[in-house]
C-alpha cells in the first residue's frame, strides 16, 4: 500500500536539473495563482526512472566505438614485426594505437622466436620503437583498459626492465584504474604478476589487485577464469582460495577438461582437499570424451587424486582404460610417475600394472635410475607380483647392482626394502645396510623419519635373520636399535585395537602375566597381541618364558613342549588395497616375518570385525579364530 502512495506521488515531483531548481528559486511567485511546476526539455533530462517504474530497466546510450583508420587495418594485416613497425611508421597515431601496435609487434615477435624469450637489445635501438614508447609514456592516461593491461604484458615479455619509464608509467596507470577494470582483465593482471616479485612497484600493483580479486569474486561467471586464478593466484591469497573453491563448485558443468586439470592440479599443489569439489569435477570428467583426454592430462590427474589421498574407483577406471592403449607412446618418465600415483592411491590395476612390466622389460634402456627405483618402490608399496616376474626381476637387478651402492642413503635404503617386501633381495644388498656407516648417514632429519628408517632397517635385518639364517651374525646391527622407541609408546589405540583387547583379557580370566599386547619386536614390527596355550590351548603364563622375538629375551625358561604362540593381528581398512582384501606390502612383509619367527597367526580383519555389535559376539569370534588358526597348524 505505501509502494503504491509512493509511487502516486512521484508523479506531482517536477525532474529537473539544478540549474532549473535555481533559476526557479530566483523568480517571483504570484501570490493569486498557483504555481505551477518548472519543466524541464526533455533532451535535459537526466537518465532515471520514477519510483513507480519498479524494477524495469532504463535503456541507456553508449559511446560509439570510433571508426576503424588505415592504422588499424595495416595493423590487423601485419605478419612480421617489421610491418607492424613500418605501419607505425607510416600513419602514426594516439597514444591508444600506439598501444595497441606495441601489443601487435610483440605477438608476432614472440611467435617469429618460437615462444622463446625476446632479448630487448636486439629492438630497443629502433627508432620507430623508441617514438611508440613516448608516446605512449606521454599519453598513457587516454589508453583504453583493454589495451592497456595486455600493454602491461607485452612490456615484460619484451623484457622491459620495470624501473623503464614506460614500464613504471604504465603500471601506475594500471594501479589508478584498477576499480575501473573487469573482473577478466584483473584475472590477466594476476596471471601475468603471478610470480614477480623481483620489484616493489610490481609487489605493490600485485597485491592490490589480490584485494579487488577478493572483493569482486562474485563476479566471475565463466569457469576458465576461476582455473586460471586457482593455479595462478590461490598460493598467494588464502582467503580468495577459499572464495574460488566455492566459485568453481557453482561453475563447475562449465569446466573443460583442461580447466578440470588446471583446478584439481592446485589443490594438490596447496593441500586443499576439498571433497564436494573433486567430487564435483570428477563426475564432470567421467563425461567428456576420450579425445579431450591427453595423455599429460590424464598423468596430471593421477597426480592430484594421489596428492590429496581423494579415491574415485569411476575415474581410476577411466583413466587405466584410456592409457592401456596409450602404452607405446608413453614415456619412462610417464610410467614411473603414473605407477607413483596409483601407488598412494593404493589402487592395483592389475592389466594396468602388467603394461607397465612389459613397458619396462621393453624399454628398460630408456629408463633412469630414479625412475626405476620409483616403479619397484611402486610395485612393493601394493605388493604387485608381475606375471612376468622373473624376466623383470632379473633386468631390475642387473640394472641395480650397479648403480645401488652410490645412491643417496635415504633412496637404498627405500630400495633394498622394497626388495625385501618382493622377495627379490640379495645378501650383498643388505650387508651394505646393515654397516655402522650407512647407519649413522640414516640419523639426519626429523624424528619421525629418523624412526620410520630405523624400522625399515629392523625389517631389512629381519629379512636377513629369518630368510637367510646361514649367513646371519648378531654382531650386525648396534643394540641401541633393538630398544623400542620412545616415540611410539604413547600411539593411540583404534577402536578395533582396544575390543581385541578387551576380548583377550576376556580369554585369559584378567590373568596379565598370561597376555601381552603391544608387543614390539626387535624385527621391527608391533603385535597387538601374544598369548602361549598349552596343548588343551588354554592361556599360560608367559612371564618367564623364553622370547627370542623381545628386544631383552623374555625369561629363562623354554617354551613348553605341545605348546604354541600366538600372535594376534588387527588388519584394518588402511592395511588393505582400495576396494580390495589383498593387504599392501608392508604388511605381507609382516605376515611372513612374524611367521618365521615361530609365530602362529591369529588374523582379525576389519570387513569381519565390523560385523561383530555385541561384546560377546567379539569374544565368540576370538575364540574360533583361535580354534582355527591351531587347527591349520597341526594340520601342517
Amino acid at each position: 500500500m505505501s509502494s503504491r502512495l509512493l509511487g502516486r506521488c512521484a508523479r506531482l515531483i517536477p525532474r529537473s536539473s539544478p540549474q532549473a531548481s535555481a533559476t526557479a528559486a530566483r523568480l517571483p511567485t504570484p501570490a493569486a495563482c498557483p504555481v505551477e511546476p518548472l519543466q524541464v526539455p526533455a533532451r535535459w533530462q537526466p537518465v532515471g526512472r520514477w519510483l513507480c517504474e519498479g524494477r524495469r530497466l532504463v535503456k541507456q546510450e553508449y559511446s560509439i566505438e570510433p571508426k576503424r583508420t588505415q592504422l588499424d587495418e595495416l595493423l590487423d594485416r601485419a605478419q612480421s614485426p617489421q610491418k607492424v613497425l613500418e605501419a607505425w611508421a607510416a600513419q602514426g597515431g594516439n597514444a591508444n594505437q600506439a598501444a595497441k601496435a606495441f601489443i601487435q609487434f610483440v605477438r608476432l615477435a614472440v611467435a617469429d622466436k618460437g615462444g622463446a624469450k625476446i632479448e630487448p637489445s636486439e629492438l630497443l635501438n629502433d627508432p620507430r620503437l623508441l617514438d611508440i614508447f613516448a608516446i605512449v609514456n606521454a599519453q598513457v592516461a587516454s589508453v583504453w583498459n583493454g589495451n592497456l593491461v595486455a600493454l602491461l604484458r607485452s612490456l615484460s615479455a619484451l623484457g622491459i626492465p620495470p624501473t623503464a619509464a614506460v614500464q613504471r608509467s604504465t603500471q601506475t596507470e594500471v594501479l589508478w584504474r584498477l576499480r575501473r577494470l573487469s573482473y577478466k582483465q584483473l584475472a590477466f593482471l594476476a596471471d601475468w604478476g603471478a610470480g614477480r616479485k623481483d620489484h616493489p612497484h610490481e609487489v605493490e600493483l600485485m597485491c592490490a589487485v589480490l584485494k579487488q580479486l577478493e572483493l569482486r569474486w562474485t563476479e566471475i561467471d565463466d569457469a576458465r577464469t576461476v582455473s586460471i586464478l586457482m593455479s595462478k593466484t590461490g598460493h598467494l591469497s588464502p582467503a580468495l582460495m577459499d572464495r574460488l573453491q566455492d566459485k568453481a563448485l557453482e561453475l563447475a558443468e562449465g569446466f573443460g577438461a583442461e580447466d578440470i586439470r588446471r583446478v584439481c592440479v592446485s589443490l594438490a599443489y596447496q593441500g586443499r582437499r576439498s571433497v564436494p569439489l573433486l567430487r564435483a569435477l570428477s563426475y564432470h570428467l567421467l563425461q567428456k570424451l576420450s579425445t579431450n583426454l591427453p595423455t599429460p592430462l590424464l598423468l596430471d590427474i593421477a597426480y592430484a587424486y594421489g596428492k590429496l589421498n581423494f579415491h574415485h574407483s569411476q575415474v581410476f577406471q577411466r583413466l587405466a582404460a584410456e592409457l592401456l592403449p596409450r602404452m607405446q607412446e608413453i614415456s619412462p618418465a610417464d610410467v614411473a610417475r603414473c605407477s607413483k600415483s596409483l601407488a598412494f592411491l593404493k589402487w592395483l590395476h592389475l592389466p594396468l600394472f602388467e603394461a607397465f612390466v612389459e613397458h619396462y622389460c621393453v624399454n628398460s634402456h630408456k629408463y633412469s635410475t630414479l625412475q626405476l627405483c620409483n616403479l619397484v618402490l611402486s610395485f612393493a608399496r601394493l605388493n604387485f607380483q608381475p606375471s612376468q616376474g622373473e624376466e623383470f626381476y632379473k633386468t631390475v637387478l642387473s640394472a641395480l647392482d650397479d648403480v645401488l651402492p652410490s645412491l643417496e642413503p635415504f633412496l637404498q635404503t627405500d630400495v633394498v626394502w622394497s626388495l625385501c617386501v618382493l622377495q627379490q633381495v640379495k645378501l650383498h644388498h643388505i650387508t651394505a645396510l646393515t654397516q655402522q656407516q650407512h647407519i649413522n648417514k640414516l640419523s639426519e632429519g626429523s624424528q619421525s623419519r629418523v624412526e620410520n628408517y630405523r624400522l625399515k632397517l629392523l625389517h631389512i635385518a629381519a629379512t636377513l635373520q629369518l630368510e637367510h639364517p646361514e649367513s646371519w651374525s648378531s654382531a650386525l646391527l648396534p643394540e641401541d636399535m633393538l630398544l623400542p622407541s620412545p616415540q611410539c609408546q604413547n600411539s593411540p589405540l583404534s577402536p578395533m585395537q582396544t575390543g581385541l583387547r578387551a576380548a583377550l583379557e576376556n580369554i585369559v580370566g584378567g590373568r596379565l602375566e598370561a597376555l601381552r599386547t603391544g608387543v614390539r619386536t626387535v624385527y621391527g614390527w608391533t603385535i597387538d597381541g601374544e598369548l602361549v596355550v598349552d596343548s588343551e590351548s588354554k592361556p599360560i603364563n608367559l612371564v618367564n618364558l623364553a622370547a627370542p622375538h623381545l628386544p631383552g629375551g623374555g625369561g629363562a625358561q623354554p617354551l613348553p613342549n605341545s605348546s604354541r604362540r600366538l600372535a594376534f593381528l588387527t588388519w584394518e581398512f588402511p592395511n588393505y588395497n582400495s576396494r580390495s582384501k589383498d593387504l599392501l606390502g608392508r604388511f605381507t612383509l609382516m605376515r611372513r616375518h612374524l611367521k618365521l619367527s615361530g609365530f602362529i597367526l591369529v588374523e582379525v580383519p576389519y570387513y569381519e570385525w565390523l560385523e561383530l555389535k555385541s561384546d560377546w559376539q567379539k569374544l565368540a569370534y576370538v575364540k574360533d579364530k583361535m580354534g582355527k588358526s591351531i587347527a591349520e597348524d597341526m594340520a601342517k
